[in-house]
């Protein structure tokens, strides 16, 4: 159907248009300058060292896993609120994902205390997932795995420029990954960034990325080398240069973005908080966020319930969805005994509303009525 008010609204014009059209006649479209171009924007933006443009943010998730040394037979705790790669990228590895349960519904993101619960001695890694662009308590995660001797990898697809504590999301851990999927806040249709401050991690993940060959096509074609080796067993995992041109128009115009975002936030939460019956995850959030998505969770009713009143917000014209169904309730996943109860209640009482820069104030006051009729009415 069609909705008066869509769940995302994709923030293109005539300048991603013009740079793929710019590649394309450059006649270099695979890896090379725009992908450099691209790196160097976010070493600069997001203060890390070292940035590897990827195919996709689940290639990136895999190689985070490989360069913090997970094989298998090796367990990696992740949390089961989050999509499906978070997960499928450990097993990957060979490993097994370990799930871990959420806070609760007042802070939608892994449980440093249950984390501490699950580690074994098989435990090499935590992954952690900034849900919704909103930081997890990475400084009670960092002491665990500092206590333990693990890494930590940050899933950070939602929180493009996001912050804890002064830090960008992505840059507090051992390594970490971004999306460009198509509804992301950085849009290229498919396509991600590795990023980490150590030196010998990037340099890994940069190797594996392309097959294992120590020189890419791109440093041949500019006289740089004219052979190459491959020393490891890699992959291709590569940006081409027409996905990262886009990219860099969209990176252009992600600050300003942002502060659209917050004053959306800001008249939902004010809103929102006088209708009965609603949990606003992270609404105590006092950091910079890149708000991806604008999580409500209701707090009666079932899970049929609760579709029921997504089934009435819809008949209103406005596009709702969930984030997400629990990994560990998949038919591949259900065998791994995981009891997460807050996970599970968030997942069958969560509800995700619209939430772009474009929003209108009007468009806000109008969503909130309707979802006070559905769940109050």
């Amino acid at each position: 159907m069609a909705y008066k008010i869509p769940l995302f609204n994709l923030n293109f014009d005539g300048k991603e248009a013009q740079a793929a059209y710019d590649t394309i006649q450059s006649g270099w479209i695979s890896t090379g300058p725009k992908c450099e171009e691209l790196e160097k924007m976010f070493v600069d933006m997001f203060h890390v060292n070292y940035a590897v443009s990827m195919s996709n943010c689940t290639d990136a998730l895999h190689l985070c896993c490989l360069v913090s040394g997970v094989k298998p037979g090796d367990e990696v705790i992740c949390p089961s609120l989050t999509f499906a790669a978070s997960a499928n990228c450990i097993r990957y590895a060979g490993a097994t994902p370990v799930f871990c349960d959420i806070v609760g519904p007042e802070h939608i993101n892994i449980d440093p205390e249950e984390i501490e619960k699950k580690i074994t001695n098989k435990t090499k890694a935590i992954l952690v997932v900034h849900m919704a662009g909103f930081p997890c308590k990475m400084d009670e995660v960092m002491a665990i795995a500092k206590k333990h001797n693990l890494k930590v990898i940050e899933d950070a697809c939602h929180g493009p420029l996001s912050e804890y504590k002064g830090k960008k999301l992505g840059t507090i851990g051992d390594c970490a990954a971004f999306s460009f999927f198509s509804n992301k806040n950085i849009s290229t249709g498919e396509g991600g960034m590795f990023i980490s401050n150590n030196k010998e991690i990037a340099d890994k993940a940069r190797l594996l990325r392309s097959h294992g060959m120590t020189t890419m096509s791109y440093q041949r074609a500019g006289g740089h080398a004219t052979a190459y080796d491959i020393v490891e067993l890699g992959y291709n995992f590569r940006l081409d240069d027409i996905h990262a041109a886009i990219a860099i128009e969209q990176l252009k115009k992600l600050p300003e973005d942002l502060e659209k975002r917050i004053a959306v936030r800001n008249r939902y939460i004010e809103l929102l908080s006088k209708v009965e019956n609603v949990i606003i995850p992270f609404a105590d959030n006092t950091e910079f966020v890149s708000n991806y998505i604008m999580p409500i969770v209701i707090t009666k009713g079932t899970v049929e319930d609760r579709d029921s009143i997504r089934n009435k917000i819809h008949e209103a014209g406005v596009q709702t969805s969930v984030h997400y169904p629990a990994i560990h309730r998949f038919s591949i996943y259900k065998d791994y005994g995981a009891v997460l109860p807050q996970t599970e209640y968030v997942t069958d009482h969560e509800i995700t509303l619209p939430m772009y820069a474009a929003l209108t104030i009007e468009d806000v006051e109008y969503i909130v009525g309707v979802v006070n009729e559905a769940i109050n009415g």
